[in-house]
């Protein structure tokens, strides 16, 4: 709801109270029939009954945090419009700050990655907290994936999903019916995705916006159709089982038997919690290869290619690039990203059907790339983790979790509408001569 503003420009404490207001009424009408009423089984039947103080504590909730909340944003936009006119007066010093946000986001980018090494070793014994942030790194990593296609080349893709699948699938098929190993089907199912990536570009070159998102969206429909009816081909609703899970160059993590396992090899004692280590740190090494590989392209000529076609089409097109090449490496090598964490991802389960591979993953994996600023690899690691630990967290309020869910991207779209991580350093900085960026 837009603020009220007085005619001094600052809002007074009775325009706050009225815009409080208004956000109450808001909330009581939509806490009627979200918490308000609820129904009950009475010997055999179904009655509706209330439940008015949970409704209450939720609109003055409402009241009451939208006025600390106004209060707040009021101050804060005071101190920035102060901390504006001072920089606009001072204008030398804008290059130096944009050198310490850069060096704050890497010492930053280096703690995650600490943490991430750390984590294993001491939550040893809580495998539940291991199996989350494995999740949280296959979000990461198709973030960064999605990340070439929508945040540097400005293409927006809603069927993301599909080479998610493709990669799963592809590994599945090859192990299951060829006997591969994940080391041999993880480039194969690679450049099967890529050139997957390669059949979804070409047909929408012409395309941009919304048109392309609609096309993108059947696209990801029309590979789970596929995979839901040809039953011969991909087991149908029922998936495939049984695929074989990664080893540690050929031990696998087994108790000992006639053959070498990893536990007899290194004289360890077996422990069912040896492979989900393994696991977190194969994705975690997959996740830090797909960075270091984006963040190399953003530097070349590829990667300057999709910044500048992001920025303005029309421009490079008259510079006389080839967009129809930038357009068709972005799809492809983004989606061979993709097709890599769902080689994990069935490497993982041991088991896939068309169920892990909906349209509500796509958005979640948009959802991401948006959140956490566009184009910012940074930023799909902190918007990685509110988006998968959010919902782990509302689990004890199973009634309330897709509401608190909602309610936290609402706010991290008002806090941040450009995302998380909205600045972010240039790929290429111009030095001028006297010294200036």
């Amino acid at each position: 709801m837009s603020a009220l503003v007085s005619a001094a420009g600052a809002p007074t404490p009775a325009e706050r109270f009225r815009d409080a207001v208004g956000v109450a009424l808001v909330a009581l009408l939509l806490g009627v029939p979200m918490i308000g009423l609820t129904t009950v089984d009475q010997g055999g039947a179904l009655r509706v009954a209330t439940r008015w103080p949970t409704l209450l504590a939720f609109v003055a909730t409402a009241f009451f945090g939208r006025l600390v909340l106004r209060f707040v944003f009021d101050r804060l936009k005071k101190r920035r419009t102060a901390l504006e006119r001072a920089s606009g007066a001072a204008g030398a010093g804008s290059h130096s700050a944009s050198k310490s946000h850069g060096k704050i986001l890497v010492l930053v980018g280096w703690l995650a990655l600490g943490i991430a090494l750390a984590l294993p070793v001491v939550y040893a014994d809580n495998r539940y907290v291991v199996d989350t942030a494995t999740t949280v790194l296959i979000y990461v990593m198709l973030g960064w994936g999605l990340n070439v296609v929508v945040g540097l080349a400005g293409l927006l893709d809603l069927g993301y999903v599909a080479f998610y699948a493709v990669g799963a699938y592809s590994y599945a098929l090859l192990s299951t019916q060829f006997g591969w190993g994940f080391w041999q089907a993880l480039p194969v199912a690679g450049a099967i995705t890529a050139s997957f990536g390669l059949i979804l570009g070409w047909p929408t070159l012409r395309l941009r916006g919304d048109y392309l998102a609609i096309v993108t969206l059947g696209f990801g429909e029309i590979i789970r159709v596929i995979l839901v009816n040809w039953t011969a081909f991909s087991g149908g609703p029922n998936g495939i089982a049984s695929i074989p899970r990664p080893s540690f160059f050929g031990l696998p993590f087994k108790p000992p038997g006639d053959t070498p396992t990893f536990a007899s090899f290194f004289g360890l004692e077996y422990s069912p919690a040896q492979r989900i280590v393994f696991l977190y740190y194969l994705i975690l090494a997959l996740a830090l290869l797909t960075n270091l590989f984006v963040t190399r392209l953003r530097r070349l000529p590829v990667g300057r290619a999709w910044e500048a076609m992001r920025e303005d089409e029309i421009a490079c097109k008259a510079m006389g690039m080839n967009v129809t090449n930038v357009k068709l490496s972005a799809f492809a090598l983004g989606a061979m990203l993709g097709g890599f964490a769902g080689v994990f991802f069935a490497a993982r389960q041991g088991f896939i059907s068309p169920e892990s591979f909906t349209f509500n993953e796509s958005a979640i994996i948009l959802a991401i790339v948006v959140l956490g600023g566009m184009g910012s690899q940074l930023g799909v690691v902190l918007a990685s983790l509110v988006l998968v630990l959010l919902p782990e967290l509302g689990r004890d309020f199973a009634e309330y979790r897709m509401l608190l869910f909602g309610t936290a991207m609402i706010l991290i779209m008002i806090w941040k509408p450009a995302g998380i991580l909205s600045q972010r350093e240039p790929t290429l900085r111009y030095a001028a001569p006297g010294g200036g960026a």
